[in-house]
């Protein structure tokens, strides 16, 4: 059986993806965590523990919150779905998985996936759809245009509310079909 994913998505860069990516994992230690990183070249996996914990990487604030292992998975869309794969099967000993990054997101198709949204109006491009797979919305209003509607949405102060709403969903592991 594979892990329970849940995705983090976001409007863009600075929405607070990673914020809300590490002070998820705190709450659920031991889970493996991928920070997908869009490329142009190449694709690449990379588990180097020297590189993960440098100063300043998001996959080190993943590392500190607790994460049993972290993945920085860079690609180009073209080599994104192998790659992705392949990450998931390296971390397949771990209970779930916290993957945070759109492009990896509509690739793997998470249990969970949850859209912070960051100040402004404007979704980056890719955004819109990751937004309408979007089961949790965090935002700074509590009325979110353009969210679907089976999705829940929450204040993006209202954080021990929505963390135990996707935890919750969590372990209830409610598989996409």
């Amino acid at each position: 059986m594979r892990p329970v994913i849940i995705g983090i998505g976001g409007s863009g860069s600075g929405a607070g993806k990673t914020t809300f990516a590490a002070m998820l994992l705190k709450k659920l230690p031991g889970w493996g965590a991928i920070k997908f990183t869009k490329t142009t070249l190449f694709s690449s996996i990379t588990d180097d523990e020297k590189l993960i914990s440098q100063d300043g990487k998001d996959t080190k604030k993943m590392l500190d919150a607790g994460a049993g292992k972290v993945l920085w998975v860079s690609s180009p869309s073209s080599g994104l779905a192998e790659t992705a794969y392949m990450a998931v099967e390296m971390l397949a000993q771990f209970e779930g998985i916290v993957v945070e990054g759109n492009s990896i997101i509509e690739v793997l198709k998470p249990d969970i996936v949850v859209f912070v949204k960051g100040p402004g109006r404007e979704l980056k491009k890719g955004a819109e759809r990751v937004l309408g797979m979007a089961d949790v919305v965090i935002d700074r209003n509590k009325v979110f245009e353009g969210a679907p509607e089976k999705a829940k949405i929450f204040h993006v102060d209202d954080m021990q509310a929505y963390i135990d709403f996707i935890i919750g969903l969590a372990h209830g592991r409610v598989i996409r079909s």
